[in-house]
């Protein structure tokens, strides 16, 4: 954005915290304002009618919630760390975007990388055994966390175990399980439970079942 957009932005924009567990917005609510997560993670979770729950996206720094010319949305957001939102009144947000057109193909170019995203999610949830489900989960931490040739930060699990067990489509004993795995292996070291780092990161790669370019060896 060049000083006359950003000064727009600063007009209608306002952070908001949300302690972790707390519900950032539900399913259907009427959509006031679209947010850009700076800080923490939330979760993304569909009801269905006789109560079961589907845990179907995580939401990162930098992700951003709501889509211009919607008033609502079709999952609950959920804070699973304390979370701080960057966020704009959706009437004069909608109205900068038609104003400011690179903003609205940033926009775009979001919405077709959270596509891409999902596709990639349908492979795991289908074809991936649960050894390469928990890598891709940890190897996806590690590419949020860190720019490329840097080294890999001291990284902390965004989810309880029984939360990663519900988005990977799997046990909560079996996540314990490949957490138990890595560990032997060296993979990964724990200082608790929630804290860890990546120790050997080519394995990673390797157990996550892709191959070098990102595809799915098969």
């Amino acid at each position: 954005c060049d000083d006359d957009e950003i000064a727009v932005l600063d007009k209608i924009k306002a952070y908001r915290t949300f302690k972790a567990g707390e519900t950032i917005i539900w399913r259907g609510d009427e959509l006031t304002h679209v947010s850009s997560v700076v800080a923490g993670i939330a979760t993304l979770t569909k009801t269905l009618d006789d109560g079961r729950m589907q845990m179907v996206g995580l939401l990162l720094p930098s992700d951003f919630i709501g889509r211009p010319g919607r008033t609502t949305l079709d999952f609950d957001v959920t804070a699973a760390s304390d979370v701080t939102l960057c966020s704009f009144e959706r009437g004069p947000f909608e109205k900068l975007l038609v104003d400011t057109p690179h903003i609205s193909q940033r926009l775009v170019e979001m919405a077709m990388d959270e596509l891409d995203a999902a596709r990639d999610w349908m492979v795991l949830l289908g074809r991936k055994t649960a050894r390469e489900k928990l890598a891709t989960f940890i190897e996806m931490l590690v590419q949020r966390s860190h720019l490329p040739g840097s080294d890999i930060p001291k990284l902390i699990l965004p989810l309880t175990r029984e939360e990663i067990a519900s988005y990977l489509g799997l046990t909560l004993e079996t996540v314990s399980r490949q957490f138990t795995q890595f560990r032997k292996e060296g993979i990964v070291e724990f200082t608790d439970r929630r804290h860890f780092t990546v120790t050997d990161h080519a394995a990673l790669l390797e157990a996550t079942g892709d191959d070098a370019d990102g595809g799915v060896i098969v």
